[in-house]
């Protein structure tokens, strides 16, 4: 039996930046966001690097009969970004949704150890790429006289105690530019807001070795003393709908 839809998003066009997974057949918050939209009715653009990535989140769209197109893009150039917008209105028509997903755990070590041209390539990839995407979204959903936008941060960027001081200051860095977007374009009816997941499982993790009693320690660390996914992660982003 088909669970009934908790939201309606049909008629909805929205951008997933980071829509493929790098394991293949695995789900990672891209991805489980994604098809989570589709299977709400909303129309997809799925975004990412790697195109091969994409097809396979698209696949999995399909099969459940719904609405998905991959576009590839390098989202740390803006030009790349103005054109995953551009792509997207002349696939679907417009924009109602934008979900910042792309980052990366970055270079490692503290402020002593670490390297700096890979710090600037990290905020880039984490913060900037962002802020590139939503210039572009904006304009758009301006137009529609509605909009949301949804950043990925992490739990890392709350409390720090993470071993990559890169990592840890990116995500702090988008939960506070979400909140300053937030307050500039909610006059607009444009909701701005930001998931900060705990300790999740996804492939980027897994593909970064971990053995059983890592994971376990890991998993202590939340109140639930449970490891998430990235359905966790998806179902949080997926209440982005704004009423005209």
């Amino acid at each position: 039996m088909t669970p009934p839809k908790a939201f309606d998003f049909s008629g909805e066009v929205a951008i997933v930046a980071g829509a493929g997974s790098r394991m293949a057949g695995e789900i990672g918050n891209g991805r489980a966001t994604a098809i989570l939209l589709a299977r709400q009715g909303a129309k997809v653009a799925l975004v990412d690097i790697n195109p091969v990535w994409a097809q396979e989140t698209k696949r999995m769209i399909d099969e459940e009969g719904g609405i998905s197109e991959v576009i590839q893009a390098d989202i740390t150039i803006e030009e790349s970004c103005k054109k995953v917008v551009s792509q997207t209105i002349e696939i679907f028509g417009t924009v109602h949704i934008l979900v910042n997903i792309v980052g990366v755990i970055g270079t490692t070590g503290d402020a002593t150890k670490l390297d700096i041209e890979a710090w600037d390539r990290d905020f880039r990839t984490n913060v900037t790429s962002m802020v590139f995407m939503s210039r572009h979204a904006i304009p758009e959903m301006r137009k529609n006289r509605r909009g949301a936008i949804v950043n990925m941060a992490s739990i890392g960027g709350i409390i720090g105690a993470h071993p990559s001081l890169s990592y840890s200051t990116t995500k702090g860095a988008i939960i506070q530019m979400t909140r300053a977007m937030a307050a500039q374009h909610g006059p607009e009816n444009i909701r701005v807001n930001c998931v900060a997941p705990g300790m999740v499982y996804t492939p980027i993790v897994r593909e970064g070795g971990m053995s059983d009693e890592m994971r376990q320690r890991r998993a202590e660390q939340n109140l639930l003393k449970q490891e998430g996914t990235g359905w966790d992660v998806g179902y949080g982003r997926k209440s982005t709908r704004t009423q005209p």
